[in-house]
């Protein structure tokens, strides 16, 4: 049985040692322990006199299953894909509209779109790249630091996937520039990380729980990889140089990265490059990796690992190959962290992200090894003259945060022989409308133009990097879908920033999806290049389930979805049983049945 009372008992002791005045640093996304946070908001919430702050990022949560298809669909599966992770009470309690006036949260960072309708959320969201987070908590002058720990041995702790801030924060109490207790919850499932910044004494932590129940950690459920993502991947492998230097990120371009440069190590990536029907823009880089690269990142992902154990990921700085400031991934890749041998764990080292994110002390090192440098990062929309929108929408909200992104990019511009690289799909599609991520402007930049560098869609790369606004253009209308180019010359030319003769080459005209699938198809890109927890049955309701999303809210798409699903026959049992559709009982799951076979058959 597991022991409540112990983590109670602790936050009684937080309470009592601050005075009732709590301001809590808490780490970003999986070093949160949950059972003691938990413990000490419902001690707080059921206390008046007791106030509670706390700073922090990237609050986990399970996938939104509010209803409809999302929740037929994830629900039966929920504890096979995400985890049983249990939910953080104060993330809970402010989507029940609950948290107390005595408990307040900010982040810097949010999970992506799930606290767009919170408008506490939004109010108290803290805008700082990831670098400057740190000095906004020296300001804020926490008193207590909790994390989420794994044993070493008697003696000592890894602070494990959250090295990135606590490691100065530590630094600076031992230098008696902070004042703050450390509480610390041992989960024996989180992968003990080594190395100096890493490992701490258990005689810093002032609070323990060791017997604590020890949940499942966050599983980030791994996307399907479609064809634009496997062209971006194509594309931007063509930038990455031997022996140099990488940075990527989570989700599926990030995959789709690293499977292309795994492709291009194996030679298989040549044939897939001259059947494109894009137009061509001078970046070469092939061949092995027989150098291997180097990495430095904020977040050390699968697709690193990936490499890692490919043996392109090789080229090693003091001995080590991968120098990381969080991380957070599937199940899988926390379990192959904890299998590493000793000598692979000493060549994976967890750092703070002052060191991973800026150039800062020790620079001339840091350039030494920072060679030939690609630093890899998602963006939601790219202006025509290079701006970068990649965390807040046009109405101001805020959909993320801007994390460690901006500080890849300078880097990218101090740097020698250093490249930016943004990527993002042409267009998205939302209620049945199709509309572009390239845009002529957008009210809010997270990167400002004068930042241009790379831009990489799934036709083709735009080198932005000193080039005059009309290049700039031209270059970011050549990699846009060809729906949406005549409108973005337009509009340039109405604001004088292309000639009014200008033209679009016919060369240009072929960036459309029809064109996409025609030159990967053949190929039979993986849609799970490292795999997947979705069995059969849910991998073939996976697109399905993206049309039906895409149409949801565009009334003439739903009902030719119904109508094919008139027209679909008695099929697809399997895949409405799993949905629990297959014997509809009231008029709404019949019609739902109706448009899941309907998008079933246009994407079997």
């Amino acid at each position: 049985m597991v022991d409540k009372t112990a983590a109670d008992r602790i936050a009684l002791d937080i309470i009592e040692r601050t005075g009732g005045d709590i301001r809590l640093a808490l780490p970003l996304g999986l070093g949160k322990p949950v059972t003691l946070l938990n413990a000490l908001t419902r001690a707080v919430a059921e206390r008046s006199d007791v106030q509670l702050s706390i700073l922090t990022a990237l609050t986990l949560e399970r996938p939104d299953m509010s209803g409809g298809m999302a929740r037929r669909f994830l629900a039966p599966a929920e504890d096979r894909l995400s985890g049983q992770y249990p939910q953080v009470a104060y993330a809970q309690m402010m989507r029940d509209g609950t948290l107390p006036d005595n408990i307040e949260v900010s982040e810097f960072f949010m999970q992506a779109g799930r606290w767009l309708s919170q408008p506490l959320a939004q109010r108290r969201y803290i805008a700082a790249n990831y670098t400057h987070a740190l000095d906004v908590l020296r300001r804020w002058k926490p008193n207590v630091l909790m994390q989420l720990l794994a044993p070493v041995n008697a003696d000592t702790l890894s602070l494990s996937c959250n090295t990135d801030i606590t490691v100065d924060l530590l630094r600076d109490r031992r230098a008696g520039k902070q004042e703050f207790i450390v509480v610390g919850e041992v989960n024996t499932t989180l992968p003990a990380m080594s190395g100096p910044e890493a490992v701490i004494d258990r005689a810093e932590v002032q609070i323990l729980l060791e017997e604590g129940p020890q949940f499942e950690l966050f599983s980030v459920v791994k996307r399907p990889v479609g064809h634009a993502e496997h062209a971006i991947g194509l594309h931007v492998a063509r930038l990455i140089r031997d022996g140099g230097t990488l940075q990527i990120g989570i989700g599926a371009i990030g995959d789709a990265v690293a499977h292309a440069l795994i492709l291009r190590h194996a030679g298989k990536t040549l044939g897939i490059q001259r059947k494109t029907p894009f137009a061509q823009d001078g970046f070469d880089e092939d061949g092995a990796f027989d150098t291997g690269l180097y990495v430095v990142t904020e977040m050390l992902v699968d697709g690193i690992l990936q490499l890692f154990e490919a043996g392109i990921v090789r080229r090693e700085v003091d001995g080590v190959a991968i120098h990381a400031g969080f991380f957070v991934d599937c199940r899988e890749f926390y379990a192959r962290l904890r299998n590493l041998s000793d000598e692979d764990r000493k060549r994976i080292r967890m750092m703070p992200v002052s060191f991973t994110n800026q150039l800062y002390g020790n620079e001339r090192a840091k350039r030494a090894a920072r060679t030939d440098a690609r630093f890899v990062n998602a963006a939601m929309k790219v202006t025509v003259l290079g701006g970068v929108t990649s965390d807040i929408n046009s109405s101001g909200q805020e959909v993320s945060g801007i994390g460690g992104q901006f500080n890849f990019i300078e880097q990218a511009f101090t740097l020698e022989g250093a490249r930016s690289i943004i990527t993002l799909p042409a267009t998205r599609v939302k209620a049945g409308k199709t509309t572009s991520n390239i845009v002529w402007s957008h009210p809010h930049e997270s990167v400002p133009r004068a930042y241009r560098d790379i831009v990489v869609t799934e036709y083709g790369i735009a080198d932005l990097r000193g080039v005059r606004d009309e290049v700039a253009i031209a270059r970011m209308v050549r990699i846009a879908d060809s729906r949406f180019q005549d409108g973005l010359v337009e509009q340039a030319k109405k604001a004088d920033k292309l000639a009014q003769d200008f033209e679009i080459p016919d060369g240009w005209r072929c960036n459309t999806p029809r064109q996409l699938e025609d030159w990967l198809l053949p190929f039979a890109m993986p849609a799970f290049p490292f795999g997947t927890d979705f069995d059969a049955i849910e991998q073939r309701l996976l697109p399905a389930l993206d049309l039906l999303s895409k149409t949801q809210g565009d009334r003439s798409g739903m009902v030719r979805l119904i109508v094919a699903g008139l027209g679909a026959g008695k099929g697809n049992g399997d895949c409405l049983n799993r949905m629990n559709l297959g014997s509809p009982r009231t008029i709404r799951a019949w019609v739902e049945a109706l448009a899941l076979k309907g998008a079933l058959r246009q994407t079997d």
